[in-house]
């Protein structure tokens, strides 16, 4: 059956009806479970019971459904043969058969405990919000046991409920000291809720008890990453030790060794991704971060015209080539690369912010003051872009534009950058009185 551990049926009965135990494997060892009162069947009921048990022995599920169905006839309130037939349902993946068989077996018998869990599990994939009910019942007649929680903290998860799957998973892992598991889905769901500390704690715990778990190291280095960590370069590396295909998480390891400027470091491992092939789009790209973060400019422009041959409707190759363009003040270029990657991503603010400078930089308050136009209609523009817009006003002498954005921007800014308030005041004064002469 699945990894989430459906319950096996039991051995064929004779007199008395037990219950089933869970499913064997290294991360589902068998439960301890109760036995419920003994009842004793006329025997060619037990017949048909012993019948259907040698089927499923055989897993042959086909052959266990007639015997239980005549069982069923005679006996419909046995809670256990409409758990039998539940789990031969569900063998024959028909799981709309099967979860009718299991509520109408925990209909008759609401403590079975099995019976909960088993229909937990089989609605927990395509239906968690279904599975809640069933799997809380499940932990609280099984409180001792760790599994019970945790697949109830999956069914949290699915439906959006990542307080109350954390929760879960915590609890499950305090039950069993072992449960890797648990601990890796509390650690993601830390990460999910912001909390990358809490989740780092979680995550090394796991790696204690799973040394190569890919989850566990990809989630270390994420929240390591997220701690600014200089650590997380190191978590990486041992991730992507199980891992090398992982191109984003290699990317993110080059990006920090970036930030640390060890950049023969990042150089070594663009070149680990497919040793002896041409460079993919991907490699290209964090070459040129490389060059970028060496200043580098002009290597860094040979290798994204190099990307763009590949892959020449990228927007992000355009916008990366026209800002470093900027950077050079080769403005004609910037500014041909940057429009480029606005019509592939019109909606990109980066790049209408850069195309912006680019035509500041360049001379053109016109294009200027159009560009950020069309910014102020996306977000609200702050102290910057109204000096900015003064600054093109008071070019364009544009008296009253001008006064009112200086005014604007002295407002926002509220005395962060004094250089820039100094020189505000000053072009106020002056076109204040500039303006008293026209009148």
């Amino acid at each position: 059956m699945t990894r989430a551990g459906f319950i096996f049926a039991t051995t064929a009965l004779s007199v008395v009806l037990r219950t089933p135990s869970l499913v064997a494997s290294p991360q589902n060892p068998p439960a301890k479970t109760s036995q419920p009162s003994t009842q004793k069947l006329p025997n060619p009921l037990n017949d048909l019971l012993d019948e259907a048990q040698a089927a499923l022995d055989k897993n042959d599920y086909e052959a266990a459904i007639p015997p239980l169905q005549k069982f069923i006839t005679e006996k419909p309130d046995v809670a256990y043969a409409h758990f039998q037939l539940a789990y031969a349902y569900t063998a024959l993946k028909r799981p709309d058969d099967a979860r009718q068989e299991y509520e109408r077996c925990i209909g008759l018998d609401p403590k079975m405990a099995e019976a909960q869990l088993n229909l937990g599990i089989l609605l927990l994939e395509k239906r968690p919000a279904d599975a809640l009910a069933p799997l809380r019942k499940a932990v609280e007649l099984l409180p001792s046991q760790s599994r019970p929680r945790y697949l109830l903290g999956l069914a949290e998860e699915h439906s959006g409920d990542l307080s109350g799957a954390a929760e879960s998973f915590e609890g499950a892992a305090r039950l069993d000291s072992k449960d890797a598991d648990s601990l890796i889905r509390v650690g993601q769901i830390y990460l999910l809720q912001g909390r990358p500390g809490d989740a780092e704690g979680r995550l090394r715990a796991a790696l204690e008890l799973q040394p190569k778990s890919p989850e566990a190291l990809q989630g270390l280095a994420q929240s390591l990453e997220a701690q600014k960590k200089p650590q997380a370069a190191e978590a990486y590396r041992n991730y992507l030790a199980v891992q090398p295909s992982d191109s984003v998480a290699r990317s993110r390891l080059v990006h920090i060794l970036i930030e640390q400027e060890k950049y023969d470091e990042a150089i070594a491992e663009t070149g680990k991704s497919a040793p002896g092939q041409p460079p993919t789009v991907d490699d290209l790209k964090l070459r040129a971060d490389i060059e970028i973060g060496q200043k580098e400019l002009d290597e860094a422009i040979a290798t994204l015209r190099q990307a763009i041959v590949l892959a020449p409707n990228d927007a992000q190759l355009h916008g990366g080539l026209g800002r470093t363009y900027l950077q050079k003040r080769e403005f004609a270029g910037a500014e041909k690369e940057l429009k480029t990657a606005l019509q592939l991503d019109r909606k990109n603010l980066a790049y209408w912010k850069d195309l912006s400078s680019t035509y500041y930089l360049a001379g053109n308050c016109q294009a200027t003051l159009a560009t950020l136009d069309v910014i102020a209609k996306a977000e609200t523009p702050g102290a910057g872009a109204w000096f900015i817009r003064a600054l093109c006003y008071d070019k364009l002498n544009q008296i009253q534009p001008a006064l009112d954005a200086y005014r604007k921007f002295l407002e926002l800014d509220d005395n962060k950058n004094p250089d820039q308030v100094w020189q505000a005041n000053q072009r106020i004064h002056v076109l204040e009185k500039t303006a008293g002469k026209k009148r």
